[in-house]
This record gives C-alpha cells, sequence and structure tokens, in this order.
C-alpha cells in the first residue's frame, strides 16, 4: 500500500494526517469510494520491537495508516525535526470509527482476539453503545501458535461474517504480523490492529483518566496499575528508543 503525508521515524513511516482525516478514509473504505484501510500504532515500545525483528518493521510499513501513539514518539519525532502529525491512540481511533458508524446509520464490525470473558464483555457494551452497528461475529483464538490449518479455518469464520470493520487485539507484534499475512485474505474494508483496547473497552484493565491522557501520562497510569507487564517498556524500550532517535536522526549514525 503506498503511503503519502507522512514522516519516518526509526525507518517506519507515520501519517501525519489527523483523526478525522483518517476516520474519513476508513469510512471510505467502508462505503467502496476507498481502498482498503490498514491501521496500526507506533510507540516507544513497538519502534524499538520493529528495529530488531523485520517482519514486524515491515508489516508496520505496509500498513496504509500508522499513527503516533505515545507521548514519547511525538516528542522525540520534534525532537529530531521530524514531522509524525498529532498523537493518534488506537482508542481515539476506535471510539471515532465506532461512532463514525453509529451515526451514519450502522455498519458490520468484528472482535479478532483477546479472552471469551472479554469479547463477551465487549459485545454486551457494543449493544449498548453502538445499537445501530451489528456486531457480527466475535473470534478468540488459541493462546499458542496456530497451524495453517487453524489459521485458514479462522480467516473463513471472519469472512463469513461479511464485516465492515476486523479489530484485531492480539497485542504487538503479533497482531500488525498476523494482518500482514492475511490482510490478502481478509474481505474487509478496514483492519485496524489496536491491542489494548480491547480490555479497555471492556472494562477489564481500565484506561488512564482523560485528564491524564490529555498530559500525555497514561504510560505512568499503566506502569502503576501493571508493574510487572509494564516495567520493561518504561525501563528498557523507553530508554533505547531515545537513544535509537538521537543515534539515528540527530547523530546521523546507523543503527
Amino acid at each position: 500500500m503506498m503511503k503519502r503525508n507522512v514522516g519516518l521515524l526509526l525507518e517506519v513511516a507515520i501519517d501525519r494526517k489527523p483523526l478525522d482525516q483518517l476516520l474519513e478514509d476508513a469510512t471510505a473504505a467502508v462505503t467502496r469510494r476507498g481502498g482498503k484501510v490498514v491501521f496500526a500504532c507506533a510507540n516507544p515500545h513497538s519502534l524499538v520491537t520493529a528495529q530488531q525483528d523485520t517482519e514486524f518493521l515491515l508489516a508496520l510499513n505496509r500498513a496504509s495508516h500508522v499513527v503516533a501513539d505515545g507521548i514519547g514518539v511525538s516528542l522525540m519525532a520534534k525532537m529530531a525535526g521530524i514531522n509524525v502529525g498529532p498523537r493518534i491512540t488506537g482508542s481515539d481511533f476506535f471510539w471515532g470509527l465506532m461512532k463514525t458508524l453509529e451515526d451514519r446509520g450502522g455498519g458490520r464490525a468484528f472482535f479478532f482476539g483477546s479472552s471469551r470473558k472479554v469479547l463477551a464483555l465487549i459485545s454486551e457494551r457494543c449493544a449498548r453503545d453502538f445499537p445501530r452497528v451489528t456486531l457480527c461475529g466475535v473470534l478468540s483464538p488459541p493462546y499458542r501458535i496456530w497451524s495453517p490449518e487453524e489459521n485458514a479455518a479462522m480467516l473463513t469464520q471472519i469472512n463469513a461474517a461479511r464485516p465492515d470493520v476486523l479489530w484485531v487485539g492480539l497485542t504487538a507484534p503479533k497482531q500488525e504480523k498476523w494482518v500482514e499475512a492475511n490482510s490478502g485474505k481478509l474481505d474487509v474494508s478496514v483492519i485496524a490492529s489496536v491491542g489494548a483496547v480491547f480490555d479497555f473497552y471492556a472494562g477489564t484493565y481500565p484506561r488512564a483518566p482523560e485528564w491524564i491522557c490529555r498530559f500525555g501520562m497514561e504510560w505512568f497510569y499503566r506502569l502503576f496499575k501493571e508493574p510487572q507487564r509494564m516495567w520493561r517498556r518504561n525501563f528498557v524500550s523507553s530508554p533505547l528508543f531515545v537513544l535509537m532517535v538521537l543515534r539515528r536522526h540527530l547523530l546521523r549514525l546507523p543503527f
């Protein structure tokens, strides 16, 4: 997929479009007025991981829309003189697109990933929040490596549900690599890798209060809530990200 109007940070092309334009692209795809939208998020941890995982780097760069999700990406890009556009989170895109579908009179959404418990909670909440959006399917894949036959069966199930939007919550980099490997086999207009949004929306893991998000401190809230899961991202990946940006974009040194 060809990217336009992007900023290149650590070899990843990040969109400069504001949220309203991303939603216009997604709506155009749903109504068949535009090409397929493959959405992904770039945060310090994912950008560091992509430097060590060529499949992940390729998946990010083949997505049609990659957004700067994380205050660290915005700050370091600005320091390096790179315009990566506004900070947009996976939650921003999720709420924006679901509300757009609701306001337009409906659409079809499928949730792929997470646990059956989380998917059940998502189903209940979607019925309340977006009654005109048809939840055409949910699927919790096995918590292990899937066989080609299992993967083919899951693709068949998704396509049979005829979704307009496929929300993928497998965590990075698994979700982006799965989308890259399978998007050509999926008859879906919008495919979005949104990871933790599944838990945020289900309520199994609360998102930071709005005022914390506005100040770009959501990372601290998540670290406080899930120290065992988030410490590596904040104390290993984040410092590495800063060093990589300084080395690559300010000192102009190779990796």
